[in-house]
């Protein structure tokens, strides 16, 4: 028999609201990668968690061991993929909510750019040579 798990009570995950609209952290993410990102990229990993949870539910019920271990993968990655964006998203802010401001120079954050790069346009220098053809 296999043991019951903390899916027993598996309610869907949900693609979260924004709290801003996609195009208020123009110019610096346009509209367009904003609504994409949102409503595409990050739902995908919304609907493939879910579906690999009714899946292993599935599983679960018949005993399924083999399909129940083929699963765990796609739940640990999907699931993964939408915390993660879940939290990215409350990472971002337009500027008249408080975003698009560099921290004071007493933060930690500057504090630890200007030990590391000297200063911020130092550390988007870098930033940018690295990640040019990614």
């Amino acid at each position: 028999m296999i043991p019951k798990n903390n899916f027993s009570s598996f309610q869907p995950a949900k693609l979260p609201d924004l709290e801003y609209d996609y195009g208020e952290l123009e110019p610096v993410i346009c509209h367009e990668i904003m609504q994409l990102h949102h409503s595409k990229h990050h739902n995908t990993y919304v609907t493939n968690f879910n579906k690999a949870v009714e899946e292993f539910l599935d599983a679960q019920s018949k005993g399924d061991t083999t399909k129940i271990a083929q699963l765990q993968g796609a739940i640990k990655f999907n699931g993964g993929g939408h915390i993660n964006h879940s939290i990215f998203w409350t990472n971002l802010a337009p500027i008249k909510k408080g975003g698009g401001v560099l921290p004071g120079n007493d933060s930690k954050l500057t504090q630890q750019v200007l030990r590391d790069f000297g200063s911020y346009e130092n550390l988007i220098s870098e930033l940018t040579k690295k990640t040019v053809g990614v």
